[in-house]
């Protein structure tokens, strides 16, 4: 591999994200109904199950629900027409009976991979298509005959992984006479705010193998909201096709794939805070593109922007504990070793600085906790690099904020579970 200069890091992502930002187009995306995962150079054999069925509308066998109906709980990002949006949103709710179908609406990405799970089991992968109807529960679902009386209600969840794609929900349903069951939210809540880094590009399953998903899944028992995209900057300019910054863009619904462009044109809907539950933590990953000669940030424009979009943050989240990320910006070889790159090293301590006063803005440093093997072929982190920088910042909150870890069985990232059994290797 070439060795991964901070300029050729990001020279040589051009196309990537521009990939993600620009290129996207609905022609595309039935490439999503199948899947290659190379683990290690090796293609791993990945079979996703036909979940579909034909339509439950009406049916004798069926109880059906609107997407608005009470006990159904939207996470991450969802606009008024139950459009997902951002990296990793979910829907969350419990339910009696013995099956769960879900119709998705005519905003449904072609193929995209939702992951699914029945209560604390492992996740389950399918590949849904807009205007269809898919079960995802019935008797026969690992776990479900193992339901116990206090662990009842049984519980559903269903995460977007692609977060250029997404699903609209356009019903569920249940069996004959069942019900939708509430489970209220955690009382804490954390959110990333970041790039591709955050969005999980390049990982296993993307969003859901992100470092961003590890930290607030391996926290446990919080709510949380992951609104990340490619190529985006932190900076209110075009970064590889993406028309805004997130000093824009964080303050809508939608973010800036194309789908978007073709759902909403340059008027995405507003995200009213307001209605939402507020974070607890904010957790900042901005000026990977910034820093990249291609987008023409000046250090000057991109300290003075991330000085104003800190104080947004907070006027949206009074309570919330601000964390600043350094960026880890790649790896150098240097003579018979690798040394790590930075960016805007000077500039986000600058931010620090600016805040620290205040008390409610913090610094984590990158520095040593990945090494240039945790980075993968396309310049971003590896399932191992994400679940490295997971780790090290859920002990960072837990020391910092007292913040216990409430994930105590369930799985967090799929698909990680590699080990060697020959005793005498």
């Amino acid at each position: 591999m070439l060795p991964l200069s901070c300029l050729n890091f990001f020279v040589k992502t051009l196309l990537i994200e521009m990939r993600l930002s620009s290129l996207i187009s609905y022609a595309l995306a039935p490439l999503l109904t199948s899947a290659t995962i190379l683990q290690n150079g090796q293609v791993r054999d990945v079979v996703f199950p036909d979940t579909s069925i034909a339509s439950v509308a009406g049916g004798s066998n069926w109880t059906s629900f609107p997407p608005n109906a009470t006990g159904l709980s939207y996470k991450g990002r969802w606009d008024y027409k139950y459009i997902s949006w951002w990296s990793a949103p979910g829907l969350k709710f419990g339910f009696t009976g013995d099956k769960v179908a879900i119709s998705f609406g005519q905003y449904t990405s072609q193929g995209v991979l939702i992951a699914y799970r029945f209560a604390g089991q492992d996740w389950l992968f399918t590949n849904v298509t807009a205007n269809s109807t898919h079960q995802l529960i019935d008797a026969s679902t690992v776990g479900f005959n193992l339901t116990t009386q206090a662990q009842r209600p049984q519980t559903f969840e269903l995460r977007v992984t692609n977060y250029a794609y997404g699903v609209q929900i356009a019903g569920i349903h249940l069996s004959n006479h069942g019900k939708l069951v509430n489970i209220p939210d955690y009382s804490k809540k954390i959110e990333i705010i970041g790039d591709s880094l955050s969005a999980g590009q390049y990982g296993t399953y993307e969003g859901i193998s992100s470092y961003a998903w590890g930290l607030a899944e391996g926290l446990g028992n919080v709510e949380f909201d992951i609104t990340a995209y490619p190529g985006i900057c932190l900076v209110d300019q075009n970064c590889w096709g993406n028309a805004h910054g997130q000093t824009y863009q964080w303050f809508r619904a939608s973010d800036t794939s194309h789908r978007s462009e073709v759902i909403y044109g340059d008027n995405p809907p507003l995200w009213n805070f307001e209605h939402h539950q507020q974070s607890d933590i904010v957790v900042i990953n901005l000026g990977t593109n910034d820093n990249n000669t291609h987008n023409n940030v000046t250090n000057e424009k991109y300290l003075s922007s991330y000085i104003d979009f800190v104080g947004q943050v907070h006027d949206k989240y009074p309570r919330a504990q601000i964390i600043l990320i350094a960026l880890w910006n790649g790896f150098d070889q240097v003579g018979n070793t690798w040394k790590q790159g930075g960016a805007f090293i000077d500039e986000i301590q600058q931010v620090y600085a600016h805040y620290k006063h205040a008390g409610y803005v913090h610094y984590f440093n990158t520095t040593g906790i990945l090494q240039h093997n945790d980075i993968g072929p396309q310049y971003h982190p590896t399932d191992v690099g994400h679940v490295k920088l997971a780790s090290h910042l859920m002990q960072y909150i837990k020391l910092k904020f007292d913040w216990v870890f409430g994930a105590t069985g369930p799985e967090v990232q799929a698909d990680t579970l590699y080990w060697n059994d020959e005793p005498n290797y």
